[in-house]
């Protein structure tokens, strides 16, 4: 079978013989970008959005940087707002965001580099992002029927069993799954090490026995034979002897979930809500859910505790008068500790909301 080869970036438009033109100056920025140490795939992304801006300024006779104005981004943005993909449908606040971040983040750095003298987007007002909770969250009993499908007694099911189990336990996204070594794995302490995740940050993440029993099984009967090179260290390798590509683990997974007919639909992702949602819900502290799975901002983990409703739930039961069929017992009940802590955490909160 032929060896999948990795797309190549697309190049960046523009006139690489103008040493004034966006293209140079955007190409100058990208190098710096990677001096200052952003991954890869933050570059190539910042390469891809900054693409579709000077493609659009070029429509306009804007060729170098020191042609755009305020106004000429304020434009850009009502495009971005206006534009409709192939499906009719608008692009997504957060693409829009994320557009125009690039956007000032170039000017900004042509503004410090002494190439322009002020910065025409230092006042563009960015689009509210809002926090959407995810669409999709396994519970414990799905969670274990996506685990049972693959046929452990296949090399690669065996495989893809480890896999989902190691994502499940971890919680850590598909990027830092595809670039575990076999070393990475602390076995005695029960430990994984996560190497360069988002912002290029390492983590240590604990990890349970069974995710342990099923590497360690994955490890011994089948790793070494397909192997195509003994000097690989990479935990996970495909049939082709090599690493795996976060585009093939999402089709591994995707395939396994679809296979368990939970009438739930994703990816790699879906574990990793479900680890925080669970331990959340079990009454792990959100502090120790945010280092497990990486996050700068508390605000991003908090997202899930909407998502971990059970105790909630529990108190909405217990208090509301219309919750169950039937007139209302007139009896007193013990709240849990669970729903203790919740109560507790939502009186601080409207406390905080009257100060």
């Amino acid at each position: 079978m032929a060896r999948v080869k990795k797309p190549q970036a697309k190049p960046l438009p523009g006139d690489p013989n103008d040493p004034n033109g966006m293209h140079v100056w955007t190409q100058r920025f990208l190098k710096a970008l990677l001096v200052k140490g952003n991954s890869p795939q933050t570059v190539d992304t910042r390469r891809l959005r900054l693409g579709a801006f000077i493609e659009w300024c070029s429509t306009r006779s804007i060729t170098m940087p020191m042609q755009v104005t305020k106004p000429v981004i304020e434009a850009y943005q009502r495009h971005l707002f206006h534009r409709r993909l192939p499906n009719g449908k608008p692009l997504s606040f957060g693409t829009q965001h994320g557009s125009l971040v690039a956007v000032k983040r170039l000017f900004q750095w042509l503004t410090r580099s002494n190439v322009l003298l002020y910065n025409p987007a230092s006042e563009i007002e960015l689009p509210r992002l809002g926090r959407r909770l995810p669409r999709h969250v396994l519970t414990a009993a799905e969670v274990e029927s996506v685990l049972a499908v693959p046929d452990v007694k296949d090399p690669l099911g065996l495989r893809d069993r480890a896999i989902l189990e190691v994502l499940y336990s971890t919680g850590v996204r598909r990027s830092e799954l595809v670039k575990l070594h076999v070393f990475d794995v602390d076995v005695e302490r029960g430990t994984i090490l996560v190497r360069e995740g988002k912002r290029s940050n390492d983590r240590v993440v604990p990890i349970g026995e069974r995710a342990l029993t099923w590497i360690e099984k994955y490890q011994r009967e089948v790793r070494e034979q397909l192997l195509t090179d003994a000097n690989n260290t990479v935990l996970f390798v495909s049939k082709l002897g090599d690493g795996l590509t976060p585009g093939h683990l999402t089709m591994i997974v995707r395939r396994h979930v679809k296979a368990a007919n939970i009438g739930k639909t994703g990816s790699c992702h879906l574990f990793r809500h479900a680890m925080a949602t669970l331990m959340l819900e079990g009454g792990a502290d959100v502090r120790m859910v945010q280092a497990m799975l990486g996050h700068a901002s508390l605000n991003t983990t908090a997202l899930y505790t909407h998502v971990a409703i059970r105790a909630l739930k529990e108190v909405h039961d217990r208090t509301h008068p219309g919750a169950r069929l039937g007139k209302p017992e007139a009896k007193t009940t013990t709240p849990t500790p669970e729903a203790e802590a919740l109560l507790a955490k939502l009186a601080a909160e409207a406390d905080a909301d009257h100060e």
